[in-house]
């Protein structure tokens, strides 16, 4: 899943060699902690957090394929 969520999450930014992802185990699930430069924070949230929650149900599916549960967070630091 966190191939996945590299994949299309460098897709989108320009500076892809800034994005971070970890993985957190919270019990049954896993939380990506996504970081991101600044300036790419807006192109991934997208206007009223389309963008993010279109990324947040395709990684759901893809997981719940796979018998797992995942989330994404976006870490400003």
């Amino acid at each position: 899943m966190q191939a996945f969520l590299e994949y299309v999450v460098k897709g989108l930014v320009d500076r892809p060699d800034a994005v971070a992802i970890t993985p957190v185990e919270h019990g049954d699930q896993t939380m990506f902690e996504l970081r991101l430069h600044p300036t790419d924070v807006g192109k991934i949230i997208g206007k009223q957090g389309a963008t993010i929650q279109a990324i947040r149900s395709l990684l759901q599916v893809g997981a719940a394929k796979r018998g797992v549960r995942c989330s994404v967070e976006i870490v400003e630091d």
